[in-house]
């Protein structure tokens, strides 16, 4: 599988709101550095758990619509909207932020990640 194809198909599942589903992706030693409307957040593998952990508490469905994606070797853009579903009101789609990241892949997983969101 391509470096692009992972990051596709990390996007398409439900590994944002899914711990056990994320761990399939992530490398044993992935960082993300996220620039956040809370500033610089530094995430490794645990804190990723944990974060995909707390959104499956607020969230029953998790969307990804991708608009850009350019690869190059092992490294993978990805400009995204992520749409969620609350356990309030699992009708309705919203929308939580917009995000702009970029993955270095490693071993066939999500190695560096680079991100910055601005919420809707």
């Amino acid at each position: 599988m391509s470096a692009k194809e992972i990051v596709q198909k990390f996007y398409k599942s439900d590994a944002l709101i899914d711990s056990e589903v994320i761990k399939d992706f992530l490398h044993p030693e992935v960082l993300i550095e996220w620039n956040s409307s809370k500033g610089l957040i530094q995430l490794d593998y645990n804190s990723i758990l944990n974060l995909s952990n707390e959104l499956s508490k607020a969230y029953v469905r998790s969307k990804v619509r991708i608009s850009h994606i350019v690869s190059e070797n092992d490294t993978i853009s990805v400009r995204y909207s992520h749409f969620v579903k609350t356990i309030e009101n699992p009708r309705e789609e919203m929308l939580l932020a917009h995000f702009m990241v970029i993955w270095q892949i490693k071993d066939n997983k999500l190695f560096r990640g680079y991100q910055m969101s601005q919420l809707s």
